[in-house]
C-alpha cells in the first residue's frame, strides 16, 4: 500500500466510524465528506471503491441493522424503531426495509408470520439435504445429516412462519437438478430475501456455468465492485440455498478451493462431480 492509498484508507475508516456513531442524525453526503476533508464528488467515488457500497447505502445498512435490533431484541413498536433510528416516520422505515431486507418491518418483527413454508428431506450425491419452499419458490436448502438440527436451522431463519413437512412440486422441480439436464436450471424458482448487494452476488453466482470456477475477485468485478472481494465473500457465505445457488464454484485466486459453509470435503466432491458430468456422454 503506497502513501496515498494509506491516506485514503484512513479517510474511509474515519468516515465509516463517523457514520456508525452518528447514524441517528442521518448525515448526508456533504456532512460525511466534510468530516474527512474531501469534496462530496471525490468522497462518493472513493468510499464506493473502498467499501463496495455508496455512503448512502452504507448508512441505510447501519440504520436497518439498528432498527432490526430494536424490533427483535427490545420488542419496540415500529414508531419507536423509526424514531430511534433517526427516521422521520414509519413510512421511511417501511421503505428502507423493503429496499434493504426485501420485506416490511412488520414482516421482520413477526419473524415470517403469515408466511407458509413447506419442507422435506432428500438424498443427494453429496449427502442428505433439507429443502424448503414458499408458494413463490425455494427459500432455503442446506446439507445436513441431522434432521432435527436441520429443522432447527430452518426455523431460526423463519421463526414465526407456518412450517409443515410436505414435499411439493416446487421442491420436486428443484431436486430434479441432481439427476436431470442442467440446462433446465432456469426453470427452478427461488424466493430469496437479502440486501441489494447480496442478491446481486447470488445472481452472479447463478451465471457461472456448470463445471466452471470463478474467484471472489472476479465476482466483485462482475458486479462492478472490484475492491469488494471481502464483502463478496461474506455475501457468498450467507447464501441460503445450497447447490442451486452455486457458491461452491467460487475459489481463491491462488487456486485453493477455500472454505465452504457445508464443508471443504463436500465442496471438492461437488466440483469434481460437476466436471465428471460434463465429460460423461449424454444418452
Amino acid at each position: 500500500m503506497n502513501e496515498q492509498e494509506h491516506i485514503n484508507y484512513i479517510r474511509i475508516a474515519e468516515a465509516i466510524e463517523y457514520i456508525r456513531e452518528n447514524f441517528k442524525d442521518q448525515p448526508n453526503l456533504d456532512d460525511v465528506a466534510a468530516k474527512v476533508h474531501l469534496s462530496p464528488f471525490h468522497f462518493q467515488r472513493l468510499f464506493t471503491e473502498w467499501a463496495g457500497v455508496s455512503p448512502k447505502k452504507f448508512l441505510q445498512y447501519i440504520s436497518v441493522e439498528h432498527a432490526k435490533h430494536m424490533l427483535k431484541e427490545k420488542e419496540a413498536t415500529l414508531f419507536d424503531a423509526a424514531y430511534e433510528t433517526g427516521l422521520s416516520g414509519t413510512g421511511r422505515l417501511h421503505d428502507l426495509f423493503i429496499k434493504i431486507e426485501g420485506m416490511t418491518p412488520g414482516e421482520f418483527k413477526n419473524g415470517g408470520e403469515n408466511l407458509s413454508i413447506n419442507y422435506s428431506y432428500a438424498e443427494s450425491p453429496f449427502g442428505n439435504i433439507i429443502v424448503a419452499s414458499t408458494p413463490k419458490g425455494i427459500c432455503y436448502m442446506a446439507f445436513s445429516e441431522n434432521e432435527d438440527q436441520s429443522f432447527s436451522d430452518l426455523k431460526s431463519h423463519f421463526p414465526n412462519a407456518a412450517i409443515k413437512q410436505k414435499l411439493d412440486l416446487i421442491q420436486q422441480n428443484a431436486l430434479y437438478i441432481f439427476t436431470h439436464d442442467w440446462d433446465k436450471l432456469h426453470q427452478v424458482k427461488l424466493h430469496l430475501k437479502g440486501t441489494d448487494f447480496q442478491l446481486k452476488v447470488w445472481e452472479t453466482l447463478l451465471k457461472i456455468p456448470m463445471g466452471d470456477l470463478s474467484t471472489y475477485g472476479k465476482i466483485a468485478e462482475k458486479i462492478q465492485k472490484p475492491r469488494a472481494s471481502r464483502a463478496v465473500g461474506t455475501a457468498i457465505g450467507s447464501n441460503p440455498v445450497a447447490f442451486l445457488i452455486p457458491c461452491h464454484r467460487v475459489i481463491q485466486s491462488s487456486g485453493n478451493f477455500g472454505g465452504y459453509m457445508w464443508g471443504n470435503t463436500r465442496k471438492t466432491a461437488i466440483i469434481g462431480w460437476e466436471a465428471a458430468q460434463l465429460l460423461s456422454p449424454k444418452l
